[in-house]
């Protein structure tokens, strides 16, 4: 494994970690996995994710566990973004696409979905 380069974004930034589980079905990981490709992922939710302050949001899969780090300036309110961006142009028809394949129910927000994880450990 060669590891993944990180951007520098020529300012101070700060990272967000979460977690959640996707439904244990091949299937359905696949499907979730397509509709990430840049090929299937919406403009408007890319577009939308960038516009509320975000820099860089990768998402990282091991068998239907994902970990998704969101790297942002250092000013970045997390809650005012996400309230923000739940109101933007098909960002509820995203999440309900999406949730056919998360282990969650179909009614979930994303803040409910995604788990914020708490760092531990830093060297």
């Amino acid at each position: 494994m060669n590891g993944y380069k990180t951007k520098d974004y020529g300012q101070p930034v700060k990272r967000y970690v979460q977690t959640m589980d996707l439904k244990a079905d091949n299937e359905l990981i696949r499907r979730y996995r397509e509709a990430h490709d840049p090929q299937h992922f919406w403009a408007e939710i890319h577009d939308g994710i960038c516009s509320v302050g975000i820099l860089e949001m990768e998402i990282y899969i091991l068998g239907n566990r994902l970990v998704m780090i969101v790297d942002a300036p250092v000013d970045f309110d997390w809650d005012s973004a996400m309230a923000r961006l739940a109101t933007l142009p098909r960002q509820a028809e995203w999440e309900a696409f999406v949730a056919q394949f998360q282990q969650c129910s179909a009614e979930a927000t994303s803040d409910e979905k995604w788990q914020m994880m708490e760092r531990m450990f830093c060297l």
